[in-house]
């Protein structure tokens, strides 16, 4: 039977309804469509797509098991090498990693691996209640600083081995960037929630509102009796361009954003922590974190949004598939574009005006691509006498994140690099003994499936150093 050179589509929600939900975008594959793609993978000896898989779960194995209809079978396949498959099957860039290696992407579509992935996961969630029974105590003890990707999956892979693993986290709720920066449209938080609630079935300790650096310290860690910690704190300071207006009444940084809409359900008619909703929104940035903010905002109830980005959609960052559903939204993309100022109503004649110090519109500069930056991409030169003013009330800035210099700041001997990244060897361990970190603590804002792979790198050597004592 000859094989379908295309993958079988993403069932969605109509654009002009799910523009007015937070409910997910992605319907998911059915049992059939889900066999039906399994059937295009040609189990290659050499196996490129696992090469291009961060984590290096064995990809031909578990969609041949879900081509035979073992689907549980090939969840247990991706659970060995896979903390959070959930997440992974809707929020990692396949189309740049484990599918670009696709040997079918040779002449045809590559397999959706992470839509097989995604099926596995949640037909597993769906259908198995059996709880995951803990291994056997091997006496050695871990923390694990922050619960995001990074720091579920080293606890999770630690946890699999015997040890006793607290995940310490800021926030009152487990999952890092997973629950503060992903819309629930994107990744619903039951999805979170359930992949930390199998690491504690595995026996993971989390432990909420623990500020590392304020609660308590990296050295009064060991002191409890932890023998190695793990930083994966994340890069949740978010960048600013220091341009006039920054500090008006409308602006946010996207992380602020994000975190008032998703963690704190501020799209309630009567949230706890509100956030302005309505009118024109202008969201400044390129990538996914802009695309979330900006089809966020959306959903909030703005009557129009802008992407302004300065250079063009070819060097465009974020995943095509979430610029493809930005568009079909409604998102009005506004390309070789740059702020050079936000401005804002003041009424000097009555100082109670209560639209003083709000943004009233953004001015921008019109430009074009010159030569080639540092990374290979064309740097954005402005064009002289092109400024315009850009009429929005809200302006969002989704320019990047650092990691917090908190633990740095309050960790003798914790060396970072000039962007504030905790300074790691190939097995992530930091200047100080017996202190890995990983993830975007590291390198600065990156994937999901990244900052995973940097936990399970800590995990095995955390579990190597640990054994020999």
């Amino acid at each position: 039977m000859a094989l379908n050179p295309k993958k079988h589509e993403m069932p969605t929600q109509a654009p002009d309804v799910r523009a007015h939900n937070f409910s997910e975008v992605a319907l998911g594959y059915t049992a059939q469509i889900a066999v039906e793609e399994a059937k295009r993978c040609l189990n290659c000896r050499n196996r490129p797509c696992v090469a291009g898989c961060p984590v290096n779960v064995n990809i031909p194995d578990f969609i041949m098991k879900i081509k035979a209809g073992d689907f549980e079978g090939a969840y247990q396949v991706i659970n060995e090498t896979s903390s959070l498959p959930a997440v992974c099957g809707r929020v990692c860039p396949q189309e740049t990693q484990c599918e670009s290696k696709c040997s079918m992407g040779v002449k045809f579509e590559p397999v959706g691996i992470g839509r097989l992935e995604r099926f596995v996961a949640d037909w597993h969630n769906a259908n198995v209640s059996e709880k995951t029974v803990p291994p056997a105590p091997n006496g050695h003890k871990v923390a694990i600083v922050g619960s995001g990707p990074s720091g579920l999956t080293c606890a999770g892979d630690l946890a699999k081995k015997g040890y006793s693993v607290s995940v310490f986290e800021a926030l009152h709720t487990a999952g890092g960037v997973l629950v503060y920066g992903i819309p629930e449209f994107r990744l619903p938080k039951s999805i979170v929630a359930k992949e930390v609630e199998t690491l504690q079935d595995l026996g993971v300790d989390v432990q909420t509102n623990v500020v590392i650096g304020k609660t308590l310290t990296v050295d009064e860690l060991f002191e409890m009796g932890y023998e190695a910690v793990f930083i994966g704190s994340g890069a949740g300071l978010p960048n600013f361009m220091n341009i006039p207006g920054e500090s008006l009444k409308g602006v946010y940084s996207a992380n602020e954003f994000l975190t008032r809409s998703n963690l704190m359900r501020a799209y309630l008619d009567d949230p706890v922590t509100p956030i302005r909703k309505g009118g024109r929104v202008a969201v400044v940035g390129g990538g996914n974190v802009a695309m979330d903010a900006a089809r966020t905002a959306l959903r909030l109830g703005a009557e129009q949004v802008y992407i302004v980005y300065r250079r063009s959609m070819d060097e465009l960052p974020a995943r095509r598939e979430e610029v493809e559903h930005a568009m079909e939204e409604g998102i009005d993309f506004r390309l070789l574009n740059n702020p050079v100022e936000i401005l804002g109503f003041e009424n000097p004649d009555d100082p109670r005006d209560p639209r003083n110090g709000f943004v009233t519109g953004m001015r921008c500069i019109r430009m074009e691509l010159g030569e080639p930056d540092a990374k290979g991409r064309r740097r954005p030169v402005p064009i002289p006498g092109s400024e315009f003013t850009l009429d929005v009330d809200t302006v969002i800035m989704a320019i990047g994140t650092s990691p917090n210099p908190l633990i740095k700041d309050t960790t003798e001997g914790l060396a970072v690099n000039s962007h504030g990244g905790i300074i790691v060897n190939e097995d992530g361990l930091t200047s100080r003994e017996n202190v890995y970190a990983g993830g975007d603590a590291v390198t600065g804002a990156a994937t999901v499936i990244s900052a995973m792979g940097a936990g399970k790198v800590a995990a095995k050597a955390i579990d190597e150093a640990l054994r020999q004592r």
